[in-house]
């Protein structure tokens, strides 16, 4: 399954925000005092530069974005470094050369700003020249914005959509989203725009359907800017207004900085405080009580659906199965020593190794075993909404109860439906409650934990 495709590069934002924060601090060297250029204050400005860059949305630039927007960005942000580097220099210290700092700040800025600039229009170069950095599209609907949306594609490569084919729902409008919908998976395109004027509720769910099952890009083009029931996002190609159907936190290069480096420092503490002495003991006890490897490792889908190796403790004998089947209750393959650390979830730690390595997440759905995946896409509607994030070691479907083996349909369909909320509404704060709530469970025993 082709690889999900953000509104932007995942690399341009991190650098952009390196190259940023070295421009203040070396003008800062270069321009201020000695005595005044402590180690304290290089510390503040790059802290107070993210979170200023943060809450003005000064790193909010999108290949759609307009010029005066970024000039506007560039400003607000200039003046509140401005106000804060004063308000700084007049509480911590008796510096009172304020042309100095005058100096320094306009020419960080003007050097920020051209870098910001150039980039935004090299990339729109790079699309034209190169042909690099492309959203594959299609158009379902008629009418006026349709052609006005299709002359914006045609007419501006440089914004990185290239438009391959209009379907037309005016007439046989049934045949032609049938159409779509295989033009759409045999063609790999990226993104939908659908004319909500040749839209029923009944066609706009069949949208939602296909592409939430083959994560594909969904957006709507209003013929008015009318108020919508759902809690859709407005934005502009050009002067043509776009909604996008789901905000997905996790989309955000901030978000994903702050739970990556969460990830990494959370199973560093478990590896190094508890995996470094716990390993040994369990290879002697797994090994004396049945012959084969420490770890068990299994073929999940994880993000965009890309295959992974997931590693756990073995906690059954060896058998030609266990890609197959889920273990159920009594199930004749557990060992004595499987049968411990799967009540006490603790054949999942070595999972923090996937964490580390970036296959998975702290905390997010659940991965399944492949041939499971295959199955519930087919079978259970939306399942496959959950690779648009990392799986995770625990989730927030698994502290509602509904771990382990499915035994019916329900539990799979209330999985998804929390997995959905979880990616949806995600924030760090519930990770946080989640990783509690899992240790809480794990503790107290549950019921579904074998």
């Amino acid at each position: 399954m082709r690889k999900k495709t953000g509104r932007y590069s995942g690399y341009i934002r991190p650098f952009s925000y390196v190259l940023d924060l070295t421009v203040i601090n070396i003008m800062s060297a270069i321009l201020l005092p000695d005595n005044f250029n402590l180690f304290s204050f290089h510390i503040f400005i790059s802290i107070a530069w993210i979170i200023l860059a943060y809450n003005t949305g000064f790193y909010e630039v999108y290949r759609y974005t307009k010029v005066i927007e970024i000039f506007g960005k560039i400003i607000k942000q200039l003046s509140i470094f401005f106000i804060v580097n004063f308000a700084y220099v007049g509480y911590f210290s008796k510096f009172s050369d304020t042309s100095s700092i005058v100096q320094f700040i306009c020419t960080s800025i003007v050097l920020i700003s051209s870098a910001k600039l150039f980039i935004y229009y090299f990339l729109r170069k790079f699309r034209v020249v190169f042909g690099g950095n492309f959203r594959r599209v299609v158009i379902a609907g008629s009418g006026k914005t349709v052609e006005q949306l299709a002359v914006f594609f045609n007419d501006n490569p440089d914004y990185g959509y290239k438009l391959i084919r209009i379907f037309d729902l005016a007439t046989n409008k049934k045949g032609q989203m049938e159409e779509c919908f295989d033009f759409v998976i045999d063609e790999k395109i990226d993104e939908i725009y659908c004319s909500l004027s040749d839209l029923t509720n009944s066609d706009i769910n069949k949208f939602i359907d296909f592409t939430d099952n083959n994560l594909k890009i969904l957006k709507f083009l209003p013929d008015n800017k009318e108020i919508l029931s759902r809690n859709l996002i407005f934005d502009y190609y050009d002067y043509i207004p776009i909604i996008s159907l789901r905000n997905i936190p996790l989309d955000e290069i901030t978000n994903k900085i702050i739970k990556r480096f969460f990830d990494i420092a959370f199973s560093l503490v478990i590896i190094l405080a508890v995996l470094s002495w716990l390993t040994p003991i369990l290879a002697i006890l797994i090994k004396l009580e049945s012959p084969g490897p420490i770890f068990f490792r299994q073929k999940r889908n994880g993000l965009n659906y890309h295959e992974f190796e997931c590693y756990k403790f073995r906690s059954m004998t060896l058998n030609d199965i266990a890609d197959l089947y889920q273990v159920s209750k009594n199930d004749p393959r557990i060992t004595r020593i499987g049968k411990f650390i799967r009540k006490t979830s603790i054949d999942e730690l070595p999972q923090f190794f996937n964490v580390f390595l970036g296959d998975m997440s702290v905390v997010g759905p659940r991965p399944h075993m492949v041939s499971h995946t295959e199955m519930y896409a087919r079978r259970i509607d939306k399942f496959m909404v959950r690779h648009f994030i990392k799986p995770g070691i625990t989730g927030l479907a698994q502290t509602k109860g509904f771990r382990g083996e499915v035994e019916n349909d329900k539990d799979i369909i209330y999985r998804v439906k929390y997995d959905i909320f979880y990616l949806e509404n995600w924030s760090i704060l519930l990770d946080t409650k989640i990783i509690f709530l899992t240790i809480y469970n794990a503790i107290k025993g549950e019921e579904k934990a074998y």
